[in-house]
């Protein structure tokens, strides 16, 4: 007499779904070595005056970070092939059974994009007032005697010390003779 035996292996979609699942870092590792090639690509192609030529140039950096980020790239997707998982952050607040707060994603590149648009009519410290205010609005702040005080001071110091101690020059707008 012979026993009915039952075939438990999983059909070959769900086999190789759950494979993905379990691997889904292996998308991180793609990601790191698409920015690691673009970089590279980006450094390597890179027109540079002769006078410029060197052991420390405007390439060293960029090809010292493509690199890097091929090597991450690698070691992680080894990591995660050898069956290394990720973990979750044990003092992190957030419940992943809710869906994403997609209004207040896109209010705040609402927000960018629009300082992006005024940065040239209104200068950096007006778009960026706008931008810091705008953002702390969207994120919760209901403080109208006080967050925008706060994000054109904030503003004014950010483009004071990057247009005049560190040399990179932002459109001053309106403030420009002022400033």
């Amino acid at each position: 007499m012979t026993t009915p035996t039952t075939d438990l292996t999983p059909e070959p979609a769900t086999e190789r779904r759950s494979w993905l699942r379990d691997h889904s870092e292996l998308g991180v590792c793609a990601l790191l070595l698409a920015l690691g090639v673009l970089v590279l690509t980006d450094a390597l192609t890179m027109d540079v005056d002769i006078t410029q030529r060197g052991p420390v140039g405007p390439r060293t950096v960029p090809v010292v970070v493509g690199v890097g980020l091929l090597l991450v790239a690698a070691l992680l997707a080894v990591d995660v092939l050898r069956g290394g998982r990720g973990q979750a952050e044990a003092g992190e607040d957030v419940d992943l059974s809710e869906p994403a707060d997609w209004r207040t994603v896109l209010l705040l590149a609402g927000v960018f994009l629009g300082s992006a648009v005024l940065i040239e009519p209104l200068g950096f410290p007006g778009a960026g007032a706008l931008l810091f205010w705008g953002a702390a609005f969207v994120l919760g702040s209901r403080r109208f005697d006080r967050d925008p005080l706060i994000a054109a001071v904030v503003s004014l110091v950010s483009y004071t010390v990057f247009n005049n101690l560190l040399g990179v020059p932002l459109p001053g707008g309106p403030l420009m003779g002022v400033l």
